[in-house]
């Protein structure tokens, strides 16, 4: 693995050294792809990949508490009928009662554009794993995904995704040029009890990003939402949600960028969150170049600060978030002369201080074959998770990250 630790960009009082960086080494083959991250009830970090076999693809993944050596992977679900995409991952989440669940994609028309969103869950810690059921019971050839799965209460399950039962009236299995370009997009949410039922569904967004991934965390307040909005302007801006007394709160701005966007970017926001504090990042070209911002929110996403823009210019966006006693833990992408390179910064609770920024890897791959990176707080640090290319061929990285000393 190459990795380069760079010169510290900026100089001040209270600046960190230069990150320390622990390659993790993972189960996950070459030709692995779509990685996510999530965490385990017992402090434990779940990462999880998509393998292609001969006749199909297969959902693995691996328990890994830094710094001892990860836990063998185990199989989640296999298929012939999966829809694998770069940016819409497959997702886990952990609940308190020590139950798993896996989110993954799978095909239900000829369509490019025809998925379903479909649940597993385990009992037993990832030894035997639920049928796959859809998570929506629209019943249309259309996208369902870029899903958000959350711990709802100590044994149920949240789940918010993109939903495109309003994009195409033809059912499940027809024909139809299901997905993009009839009606608009929208965002559901829903919970599922012990027995995968569903117990309430909740439209949050009648017109969305088509294919903008979503995000969520707990305040407590309650679960928030962010996603990226699309007006009749085609104005593309980040948005937010809280369910608070039984009900979801009214969407709202976390800023108005007034981003012009007349198509989808791919390029959703990241979410993280303590107590009533919130911090939002996510990418725009509103004012006609390329800019990463974060905002901050003190009390449960009800307003925010001014956005902070992190970087510009080269920034590709795709971010992630995590927050841990050491501060508030920025990832994204960039690329300048025709090369990829991989980011973190590191700032104080109130944003009003960066203590690191460094950029972590020169990547091989481009465009899409770099994926979305994932990070996920540690104990003592951070993990981050990307996707890269190694002949040719899709390769997963991952690294434990601690912050340096102070000056």
């Amino acid at each position: 693995m190459r990795y380069l630790i760079s010169t510290l960009l900026l100089a001040g009082p209270g600046l960190a050294h230069a990150f320390t960086l622990s390659p993790l080494p993972l189960a996950a083959p070459a030709g692995a792809s779509a990685a996510n991250l999530a965490h385990g009830a017992d402090g434990a970090v779940l990462v999880s990949w998509v393998e292609r076999l001969p006749d199909g693809h297969r959902l693995m993944f691996q328990r890994c508490t830094v710094p001892a050596p990860c836990a063998a992977p185990q199989e989640i679900a296999r298929g012939d009928d999966w829809f694998v995409n770069w940016a819409d991952l497959p997702a886990l989440a952990a609940l308190p009662d020590g139950s798993l669940w896996a989110q993954l994609l799978r095909k239900n028309g000829s369509a490019t554009y025809a998925y379903d969103a479909v649940l597993s869950h385990s009992r037993d810690g990832g030894a035997t794993w639920s049928p796959l059921q859809p998570l929506h019971d629209d019943g249309t050839a259309s996208e369902h995904g870029f899903v958000s799965l959350l711990p709802w209460s100590a044994a149920a399950l949240g789940a918010v995704w993109l939903d495109g039962r309003n994009t195409t009236s033809a059912p499940a299995g027809a024909d139809e040029h299901a997905g993009h370009g009839r009606g608009a997009m929208t965002l559901r949410a829903a919970v599922f009890d012990t027995a995968q039922q569903k117990q309430h569904e909740w439209l949050l967004d009648a017109s969305t990003c088509d294919c903008c991934q979503t995000d969520a965390a707990l305040t407590t307040r309650g679960p928030v939402v962010v996603w990226r909005d699309r007006d009749s302007d085609e104005l593309r801006d980040i948005q937010l949600a809280r369910f608070d007394h039984g009900r979801w709160s009214t969407p709202r701005y976390v800023h108005r960028d007034r981003w012009h966007m007349p198509a989808c970017p791919v390029n959703g926001p990241a979410v993280a969150a303590d107590g009533e504090q919130v911090w939002v990042a996510w990418y725009t070209e509103a004012d006609g170049a390329p800019s990463l911002r974060l905002a901050l929110s003190s009390d449960a996403g009800d307003t925010f600060s001014a956005p902070l823009p992190v970087v510009g210019g080269d920034t590709l966006g795709r971010a992630d978030l995590a927050r841990n006693s050491d501060g508030v833990w920025l990832s994204w992408l960039q690329e300048s002369d025709g090369r990829q390179s991989l980011w973190l910064a590191r700032f104080s609770d109130d944003l009003a201080q960066e203590r690191q920024r460094e950029k972590i890897a020169d990547l091989a791959g481009r465009g899409r074959a770099t994926g979305v990176p994932r990070l996920a707080i540690t104990d003592g640090g951070v993990l981050l998770l990307w996707n890269d290319v190694d002949k040719r061929q899709s390769v997963l990285r991952a690294v434990h990250i601690t912050p340096g000393s102070p000056d």
